[in-house]
């Protein structure tokens, strides 16, 4: 009988945008420059990048902003050089922020941010040859981290934010038994989960042309207290796949960040940060189902996910007061090992290509705008499933904020 490893993959569901799929995707202006900030206080989105460095904004202010994604990929099998492909819907993730200030005298400074860093639909054509696997995974996270920053000197500040995370995942896949008239059934599992942490910074004005930034975002650990497990199977096989409930819990990693800023005169600024992501704490996924059939077993599965660094490299040039353009690039390694590559996170190392613009309309109203591309492609054989086979993806996200300061 078919033992049933679905949920195994909601942790990597959580996971998807994180290093494994990640494109930093909380600010504007760092998303025209590689995904480079810690070392930059260009505007609210500090909050995520450094809260320390939010001490060094010139002006209290509000951020808004949204980043349409749109991610296609193709799957071609190495037995039988069939093809799946996807047909995902636009990712939505949305940023929003705030930072205040009493006075220009005030040595507190605070800040709030509202990010989705975990978010997006996968979703594959009828009937793929990795429908068992997966069909559609569909996950919705929301970071919210009130923040605030000390200005030591006119050199040095420090920072921390608290995170308070909630999520919910959906995902859906055929399971190899048949109904009479030979269609498959089908699972869905779906559940909320939350989790806590904290986001911390130091930065430093080393000289008038050179920055510094250190910044350490926490472990969060995704808990899911009450899944739902839903089966579709023929009625002979109902008291094996019981629906009911499970629960989890998943890792999202930490992040320890080291970066700089060099500004070479007035006009021109380069940023370049160092990510080291610890996704070792994801090596092996535990789930408990509410109640265990011959078929349905509570199971624990080898992720086996390994340390990663990515590399983000960036500048901005002042075309005028008001126009401002940006470039950059990032080198992300992958985290997922030969033999655990599956459908849902097809990763590979990958170079995101940016750039961006930003127009000052007087003195407190703006315009950011950036533009993501990317192109990965892996072949492996999942240990697991033994679904062998190429993937190639292609991903663009174009984004849009805006801001007021005052």
């Amino acid at each position: 009988m078919y033992k049933l490893t679905i949920i195994a993959f909601i942790a990597t569901a959580f996971s998807a945008n994180a290093q494994g799929y990640q494109v930093n995707l909380q600010g504007q202006k760092q998303q025209g420059m590689g995904g480079a900030g810690a070392a930059l206080p260009l505007d609210a989105a500090a909050v995520f990048f450094n809260p320390a460095s939010i001490s060094f904004l010139k002006n209290s202010s509000i951020n808004l902003g949204f980043t349409p994604t749109f991610a296609n990929t193709l799957y071609t099998d190495k037995a039988s050089n069939e093809t799946g492909r996807t047909n995902s819907p636009m990712g939505t993730p949305f940023s929003a922020y705030g930072v205040y200030r009493k006075s220009e005298e005030s040595m507190f400074y605070f800040g709030l941010g509202v990010y989705t860093p975990f978010g997006s639909t996968v979703q594959y054509e009828d009937e793929w040859i990795g429908r068992f696997a997966l069909t559609r995974l569909q996950l919705k996270n929301i970071f919210i981290q009130p923040t605030m920053s000390f200005k030591m000197s006119d050199k040095v500040s420090i920072g921390a934010g608290f995170v308070y995370s909630t999520g919910s995942v959906n995902l859906q896949k055929d399971i190899p038994v048949q109904f009479s008239d030979g269609t498959y059934g089908s699972a869905e599992l779906s559940g909320k989960a939350q989790g806590f942490g904290y986001n911390v910074g130091f930065y430093m004005n080393a000289t008038e042309k050179i920055s510094v930034g250190i910044t350490y975002r926490s472990q969060v650990n995704m808990a899911v207290k009450d899944g739902k497990a839903e089966f579709t199977v023929p009625q002979s096989l109902a008291s094996n796949f019981p629906n009911g409930s499970f629960t989890s819990s998943l890792p999202l990693p930490q992040v320890l960040t080291i970066a700089g800023g060099y500004k070479v005169n007035n006009q021109l600024a380069l940023a370049l940060d160092v990510n080291y992501v610890s996704w070792s704490a994801y090596d092996t996924l535990s789930f408990d189902y509410e109640q265990n059939t011959a078929s349905l077993v509570d199971t624990r599965s080898a992720r086996e996910y390994k340390n990663t660094f990515s590399f983000r490299l960036g500048g901005e040039y002042k075309i005028t007061e008001q126009l401002q353009a940006r470039l950059g690039f990032a080198y992300c390694l992958t985290p997922v090992q030969d033999g655990y590559v599956t459908p849902e996170t097809p990763d590979a190392n990958r170079i995101n290509y940016t750039l961006g613009l930003g127009y000052l309309f007087g003195e407190h109203f703006g315009v950011d705008a950036s533009l993501l591309f990317t192109h990965l492609e892996r072949t492996d054989r999942n240990l697991e499933t033994n679904l062998e086979g190429t993937y190639k993806t292609n991903v663009l996200a174009p984004g849009i904020s805006v801001y007021y300061q005052f």
